[in-house]
């Protein structure tokens, strides 16, 4: 009986080992990414109708799609790919108000003033190399153009603006969502950037493991991604998710205004990202502001409040509010935040629903804004708080989050190697 049972386990765990050694090509084929056919508004978008607006939104927002190629595939089913992949292209509705802004911004609110300084105030990239706080040349095989080493005061500034911020979210109700910094390519394109072309924004990854992988611009993708599928009730909403995230852009510029850190290859962020009921959005898009708002102002910012013009929104946006803060030393405005409203656009790519109190089974709108985008929060913080002798005060809200410290001086660093590329 002993040598039977233990016959019976050998075979059990031999079979078991067999199966266990042919997993590695069962589990790459199961790593391969199944996502949802996008559920577009084809009664609204392929009625001949509505042919004209859609031929206008696309103009005025500098869009890629041809509605009139898709209204004609809409009647090949034999087609029924290259329909889909045309219609991915058509950009999301526009609000239309936008619309009577022309090709400008329009100003909807000026928050704080210019503070006054009794010298003239210096460049952000000026003060982090007298005091230390930033190395930009000579990294070579470190980095490669357009990064950046943040050194002593600097780097602790930076986790202060993460924490402070996340803190002020999580007050608010947003739950802290850890992301991936690799994902499938096909969930940014869900998400409305169009890949399209030779060149595109993103860095994609070698197809080594079978599917298409990138590195994230931005967290909202991950987030949304995270929800692909889901089908919530309308008691969740809004939903509210943070994030926190190393963004990789493959833009670059040679524009003076855009010199030093301002737009880098990658940097650190604090994404909001939320879904609300479709009626319900502008209302979370305006609380969404109020939250930036709150966040630029309580750090002592002068900023203003634009709302973007059309060819300015991408592909998602049904409208986009930008906060731009002033910069005494470049003695400009710049970019320091945004927030989308993106109506249904992601969330008929991703599969995004939710019941609402009649039962009804409906697309939530998904909103996103950037509560804290590390590089121009730097420049915009150090320029507003420097002294007339060439050193950093610290925010206020911020001392508690650099151990007390509350002023940023010359750090005691030693002079690093300097690396050439051949």
């Amino acid at each position: 009986m002993k040598f039977k049972e233990g016959y019976r386990q050998f075979t059990k765990l031999r079979r078991f080992c067999t199966q266990f050694q042919r997993l590695p090509e069962k589990s790459i084929e199961d790593a391969k990414i199944y996502m949802p056919e996008p559920e577009y508004n084809i009664k609204y978008l392929c009625n001949p109708s509505n042919r004209d607006y859609i031929v206008k939104n696309i103009k005025k927002r500098k869009g890629i799609g041809d509605i009139d190629k898709v209204i004609e595939l809409s009647k090949k089913t034999e087609e029924r790919e290259v329909f889909l992949n045309e219609l991915s292209k058509i950009p999301n509705n526009t609000h239309p108000v936008v619309f009577t802004y022309g090709d400008d911004p329009h100003v909807l609110k000026i928050c704080g003033s210019k503070k006054e300084f009794n010298c003239i105030p210096k460049e952000f990239s000026y003060l982090a190399k007298k005091l230390k706080l930033m190395k930009m040349q000579g990294l070579g095989v470190l980095i490669g153009s357009r990064g950046y080493i943040l050194h002593g005061d600097l780097a602790e500034l930076e986790n202060a603006l993460v924490n402070y911020t996340v803190n002020k979210l999580m007050k608010n109700g947003f739950r802290l969502i850890s992301v991936p910094d690799i994902i499938p390519t096909e969930i940014i394109k869900r998400c409305g950037l169009i890949m399209d072309g030779p060149r595109t924004l993103v860095y994609n990854l070698d197809r080594h493991y079978g599917d298409e992988y990138s590195l994230s611009g931005t967290a909202e993708m991950s987030l949304a991604a995270k929800l692909m599928n889901a089908k919530l009730s309308y008691k969740d909403l809004p939903l509210k998710m943070t994030a926190v995230s190393r963004c990789y852009r493959a833009e670059t510029s040679s524009t003076l205004d855009e010199k030093g850190i301002y737009r880098v290859h990658q940097f650190t962020k604090v994404e909001m990202f939320t879904c609300s009921e479709e009626n319900k959005s502008s209302e979370v898009f305006q609380y969404l502001q109020n939250i930036q708002e709150d966040l630029f102002s309580s750090l002592g910012l002068h900023f203003q409040i634009l709302d973007m013009p059309a060819h300015e929104l991408g592909a998602p946006a049904y409208r986009k509010v930008d906060m731009e803060g002033w910069m005494p030393g470049r003695k400009q405005f710049g970019e320091l935040s945004s927030c989308s409203n993106c109506t249904d656009y992601q969330s008929r790519r991703l599969n995004i629903k939710y019941q609402s109190q009649t039962g009804e089974v409906i697309h939530v709108h998904t909103l996103n804004g950037t509560a804290c985008a590390i590089p121009r929060m730097l420049i915009a913080l150090c320029e507003t708080h420097q002294t007339e002798h060439g050193r950093i005060k610290v925010p206020k809200p911020l001392i508690p989050f650099m151990n007390g410290k509350t002023l940023i001086r010359k750090q005691p660093i030693a002079l690093s190697n300097t690396y050439k590329s051949t």
